[in-house]
């Protein structure tokens, strides 16, 4: 007589759900051969009946907050009290080219700049490559003699001393929404962006998006960027002021409720309150040091 191990389940109550475990023993089989042999077969079906029950339950459905249709913020805490009544009167039209993981961010600036602005004015496009066979009307606007790309770089015209040609009106502003490196990866892999004239802001303003860390104390949100811009094209100092004004509402309220005031890497970097793990990149570790030497990168 020889002996094999065999399977043999037992019946054990576990949390109530009458589920069964599996436990050794010995038995008596053929040469060489593994049984499974199975215990109080009859209970199988009533144990796993508990189970079958739960798929009977109803789901409840959680749905997420309210939202405004204008400023598109929780209801609770609208925006829209900080808005222009009226959308601004203006005749240059924005474009803002939007990497697509800025939709899933929830302080946003870009929705709040649009719900200032006629609709026709500001159009988000989502992306992160544009073409002229995916995108034919991006690719026209690029190609007119009325678009400037606000991007800063070693051959980007200050706004503020550009000769505006009224026979070229309405302008046109491509702005690049995104991090920093974002756009920049942006702007330098879609051939499309380099056929405007590229155009920067001379502007020494600190910007007021204090909720968000910015690379440098001059470094401006996407709706501050607008502002100016818009103010400039416009020639209208009011604009500015009022795009901002919610943009003020929106960082007031987050520091009412727990949010901390985010200083610039440039500000941290100087003052030696910078508590991240230095990169270990060449080539971030030289835009760091451009940082704390206030080089331009």
């Amino acid at each position: 007589m020889r002996s094999s191990a065999c399977f043999l389940q037992s019946n054990m109550e576990t949390e109530g759900l009458g589920l069964s475990s599996l436990c050794f023993t010995e038995a008596t089989c053929s040469q060489d051969e593994k049984c499974f042999v199975s215990c109080e077969e009859g209970k199988n079906e009533n144990n796993l009946g508990g189970l079958s029950d739960l798929s009977d339950l109803a789901v409840e459905r959680t749905e997420g907050r309210p939202t405004c249709s204008r400023c598109s913020r929780p209801q609770k805490v609208c925006l829209c009290p900080f808005l222009p009544v009226h959308p601004l009167d203006v005749s240059t039209c924005l474009y803002i080219v939007q990497h697509p993981a800025e939709e899933s961010r929830v302080l946003r600036t870009v929705p709040l700049l649009a719900a200032c602005l006629p609709p026709g004015n500001c159009k988000v496009l989502v992306g992160r490559r544009f073409s002229e066979v995916r995108d034919p009307e991006l690719a026209s606007v690029c190609k007119s003699p009325g678009t400037l790309i606000l991007y800063p770089g070693s051959d980007a015209e200050n706004l503020e001393e550009l000769d505006l040609n009224s026979s070229a009106a309405p302008y046109n502003i491509i702005i690049i929404d995104g991090t920093w490196s974002q756009a920049k990866d942006m702007f330098l892999r879609n051939p499309l962006f380099h056929l405007p004239k590229q155009v920067q802001l001379k502007t020494s303003l600190s910007s007021q998006y204090v909720i968000r860390t910015q690379p440098t104390n001059t470094c401006l949100s996407t709706l501050e960027c607008a502002a100016i811009a818009l103010s400039i094209m416009e020639k209208n100092d009011s604009i500015q002021e009022v795009i901002l004004r919610p943009l003020k509402a929106l960082c007031s309220f987050q520091l009412q409720h727990g949010a901390q005031v985010h200083h610039s890497k440039e500000h941290l970097l100087k003052n030696g309150i910078y508590d991240k793990p230095m990169p270990k990149n060449k080539r971030k570790l030289k835009r760091m040091e451009l940082l704390m030497n206030n080089k331009k990168m």
